[in-house]
């Protein structure tokens, strides 16, 4: 459905109730039928149509172009894509944040045809450049201004892979900056799952590279693989307990090795059995 019910009292197609006239009252808003059966006098309160207002956070750090393919980036940015043409073709605003090591670029939320090509243009151009390297992910601080910027009640979509210099306490403090500002959370975790999540590579020495960083390390994977493991799932059951215990935050495991359709079609199947 497109439109959304509001709390607040005002003009529309559909009241919210009858009651009794009072003298000194406006007339307009009599209910002539009614008053016609009964012989009483009725006013009705209207209910304000309100669309939804959402914004989208998108992650474009230097560890969201992973792997050479860009399968991460990619997915965000045609998520992002996706979920702006579907909240404003039910007339929603749609508002816009890029982010790495802070606030890259911010829309304010419209619903305009003219916005949603200005937010399709700032996405395509996070497809064609290079990733910014030397720069640690502030997830974070980009949550906090977001909570701050963002003046009323919204639905917050955050699509990133959550790998930030951000100790897991700060990341969690700045969902509940969001939370208690009263907006819906959506959290898209972007992973390659089979190397970021599962360390899947072939046995074999490798030089891994910091991502956001100049350090490396050469190592054999399957010295790592079984603590790797442990500490990404045990990561990864943290992001997931923190969003059941704030309420109202859902969170998505996605993963890029599969077909972008069927991912971001399960995840509004997800949302939609919820409500």
């Amino acid at each position: 459905s497109g439109l959304h019910p509001s709390p607040y009292r005002g003009f529309s197609a559909e009241y919210a109730e009858h009651h009794v006239y009072h003298p000194g009252e406006s007339t307009r808003h009599i209910d002539w039928k009614v008053f016609a059966r009964t012989d009483r006098l009725y006013t009705k309160r209207y209910e304000e149509e309100t669309n939804l207002r959402a914004y989208i956070a998108l992650d474009v750090s230097a560890s969201m172009y992973y792997p050479d393919t860009h399968d991460k980036i990619q997915f965000g940015v045609f998520a992002s894509a996706a979920l702006t043409y579907l909240l404003q073709k039910q007339r929603d605003a749609v508002g816009l944040f890029l982010f790495s090591n802070g606030i890259q670029k911010a829309l304010a939320a419209h619903s305009t045809q003219i916005h949603r090509k200005a937010i399709f243009s700032a996405l395509s151009r996070c497809l064609k450049r290079a990733p910014a390297q030397g720069q640690s992910t502030d997830l974070a601080g980009a949550l906090h201004h977001i909570a701050d910027r963002v003046p009323r009640r919204s639905l917050v979509i955050v699509l990133s892979d959550f790998f930030s210099s951000a100790k897991q306490d700060d990341l969690l403090l700045a969902l509940q900056h969001l939370s208690h500002a009263k907006h819906e959370i959506m959290l898209f975790h972007i992973m390659a799952q089979d190397t970021e999540l599962f360390f899947d590579f072939p046995d074999k020495m490798y030089r891994f590279e910091h991502l956001e960083g100049s350090e490396s390390i050469r190592v054999h994977p399957r010295l790592l693989r079984q603590s790797y493991r442990s500490y990404m799932k045990e990561w990864q059951r943290q992001l997931s307990d923190a969003c059941m215990q704030l309420g109202g935050t859902e969170f998505y495991p996605i993963d890029v090795q599969r077909p972008f359709n069927e991912m971001l079609q399960h995840c509004l199947l997800k949302r939609s059995r919820m409500y």
